[in-house]
């Protein structure tokens, strides 16, 4: 009896062995898809709807040409001023101009404290002791006289309610 139990265990064990197959190894996983490339939708600048259908061309740019010899008053704030400027094809020839704000001050600016930077759009006078600086540019039939920096032109804090000028190039007028 004692053969038997051997050879029966004998025969499970090798019949063990014949029903177990080793694991085979894993495939190894298959390699990442490659990035795709992802586009950035693309901005498309839009007509605004008012413009839509209008033909608008950039302004040209032309030889500044005024002159004028004018004065102003504001109704609403009271101040008041004169300007003398005449300027012939770029070329500042005078320049003169003083704005009273009524509790704040005068500001004074006049062509000799000035020399012109620039004779190209926008004409521009500045300073050499401080950096004051007059520009002067046409835009439509309208010339503006803008002041820039020009704190040391002026008595008291006139200077923080100083507005630029504009002239009508047609009839003189300025404002």
């Amino acid at each position: 009896m004692l053969t038997r139990i051997a050879i029966l265990t004998l025969a499970l064990a090798l019949g063990g062995c014949a029903l177990f197959e080793p694991e085979p190894e894993p495939a190894p996983p298959p390699p990442p898809p490659p990035p795709k490339k992802v586009e950035k939708p693309r901005i498309e600048s839009q007509p605004l709807k008012h413009l839509v259908g209008r033909d608008l061309k950039p302004m040209p740019i032309k030889p500044l040409n005024v002159k004028t010899r004018c004065t102003f008053r504001d109704e609403v704030t009271g101040t008041r001023g004169r300007l003398d400027v005449q300027v012939k094809e770029d070329v500042v020839k005078t320049f003169a101009a003083e704005v009273n704000i009524p509790k704040r001050g005068i500001c004074r600016f006049n062509i000799k404290d000035f020399a012109q930077q620039q004779a190209t759009h926008p004409v521009t006078l500045t300073n050499a002791k401080d950096t004051c600086a007059v520009r002067m540019w046409e835009q439509g039939t309208r010339v503006t006289v803008a002041f820039n920096e020009c704190t040391a032109k002026c008595d008291g804090n006139a200077f923080e309610y100083l507005w630029p000028i504009l002239i009508d190039n047609k009839t003189g007028r300025c404002t």
